[in-house]
């Protein structure tokens, strides 16, 4: 669906002109009536829509890319920019005693999530008023809709928590009669599970049109889901306990993803984020599609990380989402090639020298760029400090995953931003792998998940080949090794958990993933107070951040739904 994406226009005019009578029976021609629209064209029309919801941000309010909310909340990132007042409610999140319910961007993202909802659920009404003679697609189709409904309930959820469930059999005007406290959060993990479990008896396990969800993605989904919702939490977010039979939900998925043989793991971690090899490929099981040179203006470009690329003069704007001290730490390794799960943060590693005395994970140069290396696969392109906009704020660091090569033909110039027609993976292989080893860890099958970490770590240790000088010369002293138990490490639950992790940090660093890891494990107070602990020494900024447990664990209600829904949505806890 890459270069299919439609945006439908539906302008009412009425037009009262004192003149003559031709005029005043003139039927204007861009009015379209549902019975018009209610056709099985024109429906499938409003299906693609909705797939473009899933694209339909940009940097003030970005969804695709969820750096604000995953990232720098989660200790990967600083917030970045030009100074600290630079798109200040990020500078709230980062710090979490500033976010307060009247902060617009979280107003901004809960209605932006809702309308891709009501994009889906309005194309469902229409499908379920055709047969399926009229539309043979109609359950694949249904199915379709479900999981795009599906994955926006799904960030709302690990944003807000307590959130009304929009359904497609409600009225429009009865949708904002939904108290966001008449589904539990088990109940509402249910519900979104209910919407991917569709996909799974509904949808073929290869589509004709690259981009649709297909069967398969549809499981992945449904083991993400499953798997947060194994991690039972109380009123005040702490988690309780891990439900065992809710595991087996997840490894049940999981092995559906696997056992397909559809996906496997690009043998270079890198080519997920390098224009074109990362389009499509063998571990892109769900992205959000974007398109470039399609005959629209600036093309279906991805703006969420507009403000991300850094200042060189190829760029010039705006180093946002700058990596934190505490990440490159994490990448160190020692002697034996493994993480250093404990001592990591202690000394830090920040001079060109320091990323040759100590090992170092291949993953680092694939994800930050660091001072005297090369950016973005380019071996004459090299990194330098000044490229972080104010690093004695924000760090000397620059954000490189979603950054497009500014040689690349999926780059735009967009007025003074930037986009990329890079693909955003909503859904990758490597992600399942670690999802089926959390969830074995967990059931203390800890033996059984050591392989699936260590194959990760192997398609680590050999994404190598681009990360060299114009010398050939490696760009630092790269060492990732597997994990051995009895050797380097006593494969117990407890460090087997520690493993996990760490591992999911280093492998999906910058994604926006971290924060909501953090909150599932139950663990976001212990680390995030640890980190600012630290972090608050080398970047002032950060003096007066702090995380508050069974308040910081989700964003607050917006009060602008409180208000509209005459305080029918009840406040999270703490706000």
């Amino acid at each position: 669906m890459k270069r299919i994406l439609i945006c439908l226009l539906v302008i009412s005019l009425t037009a009262v002109i004192s003149c003559k009578k031709s005029f005043l029976d003139y039927t204007p021609t861009g009015k379209v009536t549902d019975e018009q629209l209610n056709t099985p064209a024109n429906i499938d029309k409003m299906c693609t829509a909705a797939y473009a919801a899933l694209g339909n941000d940009d940097w003030t309010v970005p969804f695709v890319h969820m750096w604000p909310w995953g990232s720098v909340r989660g200790g990967d990132a600083y917030k970045g920019g030009g100074s600290v007042g630079d798109q200040g409610q990020f500078d709230q999140m980062e710090k979490f005693n500033l976010v307060i319910p009247t902060t617009g961007s979280i107003d901004a993202i809960w209605s932006a999530l809702y309308e891709g909802i009501a994009r889906a659920n309005d194309a469902m009404q229409r499908l379920n008023k055709l047969s399926a003679t009229e539309f043979p697609n109609k359950a694949a189709r249904l199915a379709e809709m479900r999981f795009i409904r599906g994955h926006f309930h799904f960030l709302l959820k690990i944003l807000f928590k307590n959130i009304p469930y929009s359904d497609d059999a409600a009225a429009q005007d009865d949708r904002a009669k939904t108290g966001n406290t008449t589904l539990n959060s088990n109940q509402l993990w249910d519900k979104i599970a209910e919407d991917f479990q569709a996909g799974v008896d509904n949808l073929p396990a290869v589509q004709q049109e690259v981009g649709r969800a297909n069967k398969i993605a549809a499981y992945a989904y449904l083991a993400k889901v499953r798997l947060y919702q194994a991690y039972e939490q109380n009123e005040t977010h702490q988690v309780t306990t891990v439900n065992a039979t809710t595991l087996g939900k997840v490894l049940a998925a999981c092995d559906a993803v696997i056992s397909s043989g559809s996906y496997s793991m690009v043998s270079d971690f890198g080519n997920n984020w390098l224009y074109p090899y990362s389009e499509n490929n063998s571990e892109s099981i769900f992205a959000v599609q974007f398109s470039i040179n399609d005959g629209s203006p600036n093309g279906r470009l991805n703006m969420s990380s507009s403000l991300n690329y850094n200042m060189a003069s190829v760029y010039g704007c705006c180093s946002f989402h700058a990596p934190s001290q505490n990440l490159i730490n994490a990448f160190k390794t020692g002697a034996d090639g493994l993480p250093l799960l404990d001592t990591y943060n202690d000394v830090d590693m920040k001079d060109s020298i320091d990323f040759w005395t100590n090992g170092v994970d291949p993953r680092l140069d694939h994800t930050a760029g660091v001072p005297k290396h090369p950016f973005k696969y380019l071996p004459t392109f090299i990194s330098q400090r000044n490229w972080q906009r104010v690093p004695e704020i924000y760090g000397q660091y620059t954000s490189m995953k979603e950054i497009a090569q500014y040689t690349s033909p999926a780059f735009k110039k967009v007025g003074a931003f930037f986009g990329s027609a890079t693909n955003w993976a909503i859904l990758k292989y490597d992600d399942v792998l670690l999802w089926k080893a959390e969830a074995l860890i967990e059931l203390g099958r800890q033996n059984e998940a050591l392989p699936l970490i260590n194959g990760v770590r192997a398609r680590a240790a050999s994404s190598t080949g681009m990360l060299k000088y114009a010398n050939g010369q490696p760009v630092a002293n790269y060492n990732c090794k597997p994990y051995v138990d009895g050797t380097n490490i006593a494969w117990t639950q407890a460090n087997a958990r520690k493993a996990l992790r760490f591992e999911r940090r280093l492998e999906f660093a910058m994604e926006g993933i971290h924060f909501f890891d953090l909150v599932r494990w139950g663990i976001a107070a212990d680390f995030i107070n640890a980190y600012f602990a630290k972090e608050k020494l080398k970047i002032v900024n950060l003096a007066s951040a702090k995380f508050t447990a069974g308040r910081d664990e989700y964003l607050p209600i917006p009060q602008n739904q409180i208000t509209l829904t005459q305080n029918l949505y009840k406040q999270n806890p703490g706000y």
